[in-house]
């Protein structure tokens, strides 16, 4: 996969109640990017994030997806989350390791219960996110009303910068008001706009993307016009302080809407390396500890994810935070006090493993068969360690035991 520096990263979660289509959005972003040559269905278990048999069974996400994105010379690591409050661990685990979070809303259904459990979740996290309005084609969906749930139940700052074209089964594009240009379908290319009055939400937009700059407020109150740019630069600066939560309309379903949303994730989303320093502490847990997200910084990475792969055995998903960390070589577990010996590192893609030379700074990547380390521990080099907090996943309520039947079958069952 092409190299890309760390400012055209972008590590985004995807996450909802149940059920407002994570699964088909990242579906509908991979195929775009080319990641994927055919667009599945999460109805049918052929979604590339949903490929454990029970997933396939039960037509819902069970575990954490992972898979990247090259999009414009920007590449997005997506996290598509389980929806379902059983697996809230997978949902705390990704929003650990993440940069921003899109909220998923059903367009008919509008603002749930597990929309604002996960809204939570991010605000825990100091995440800054964007909304997005999905199934927009199908029967009883309004993109007014839902817009309206998500002001009562978020805020003032949540601002449209799409407003659709069409709604219900008529949903045939969006119209995009930072640039002010239609997009129909899957199309990349602007088509006429149409006949839709969007000036009050094209000067709400202004004035939310002025409102957290001196300078553009000023220019703004003066009457001045703002240039496209600047408000690219003001919403971006509200997005990462959290006071602006940008909305999107699509249809991943039919593939309509999403490239304007993935250009508007390149653009707006953090990267890792807006956030600055990252702290952890010393092995003793006494002595604060920082890294800045870069690749000639000592290499630190957190482990957010351990799975059994049929065929790689025990995989270990990661993210580094700083420096560089290459394939046969050796790693330092800061929680356990030992070196683990690193073969292949892989990006994942699903249920796929793409063999890559190193890891850098930002990423999200797996390794095979580390003996020592289990979720949460940090990696990090001998000579510089540190321990990142680890995901604070939710106490169980309830727990079950499995025993042997007979003296000989400890083993069997370890293994």
């Amino acid at each position: 996969m092409k190299r890309l520096s760390i400012d055209k990263l972008r590590n985004l979660v995807l996450i909802s109640h149940g059920g407002a289509g994570k699964t088909s959005l990242a579906e509908a972003v991979l195929f775009n990017a080319g990641t994927i040559d055919r667009l599945g269905r999460a109805d049918d278990g052929t979604a590339t994030m949903d490929f454990d048999p029970e997933e396939v069974k039960r037509q819902v996400s069970i575990n954490t997806g992972v898979a990247p994105a090259l999009w414009k010379d920007h590449k997005i690591n997506i996290l598509d989350t389980p929806g379902y409050f059983d697996f809230v661990g997978e949902v705390k685990a990704a929003l650990r390791v993440a940069d921003s979070a899109a909220v998923l809303v059903d367009a008919v259904a509008a603002v749930e219960v597990g929309t604002e459990l996960v809204w939570n979740y991010a605000e825990e996290f100091s995440i800054p996110r964007c909304i997005v309005i999905n199934k927009m084609e199908r029967e009883n969906a309004s993109f007014d009303k839902t817009l309206e749930a998500l002001k009562s139940s978020f805020g003032a700052g949540v601002v449209p910068v799409h407003i659709p074209i069409g709604s219900e089964a008529s949903f045939s594009g969006v119209v995009d008001l930072m640039e002010m240009k239609a997009y129909e379908g899957s199309e990349e290319e602007p088509v006429a706009m149409p006949d839709i009055d969007v000036s009050a939400y094209r000067e709400a937009l202004v004035e939310a993307a002025a409102e957290h700059d001196d300078e553009l407020i000023m220019k703004y109150l003066e009457g001045e016009e703002l240039t496209g740019e600047e408000i690219w630069q003001g919403l971006r600066k509200g997005v990462m302080e959290r006071k602006v939560f940008p909305v999107l309309c699509v249809s991943a379903a039919k593939n309509t809407g999403v490239q304007s949303l993935m250009d508007f994730i390149c653009k707006v989303m953090p990267s890792p390396s807006d956030w600055g320093t990252v702290k952890g502490t010393d092995t003793s847990g006494e002595e604060e500890v920082e890294r800045k997200p870069a690749e000639n910084e000592p290499f630190s990475a957190l482990v957010f994810k351990t799975t059994a792969d049929p065929y790689v055995g025990k995989l270990t998903l990661f993210r580094v935070f700083s420096g560089i960390l290459k394939s046969d070589s050796q790693v330092y577990n800061a929680n356990k006090k030992r070196n683990e010996r690193v073969g292949q590192l892989f990006l994942i893609k699903g249920k796929q493993q793409e063999p890559i030379d190193e890891a850098r700074a930002g990423d999200i990547v797996s390794v095979a068969k580390l003996q020592e380390t289990t979720t949460g521990d940090t990696l990090c080099d001998e000579g510089k360690p540190i321990v990142f907090k680890p995901v604070d996943f939710p106490k169980p309520i309830y727990s079950v035991a499995v025993e042997p039947k007979a003296k000989g079958d400890e083993e069997k069952i370890g293994s």
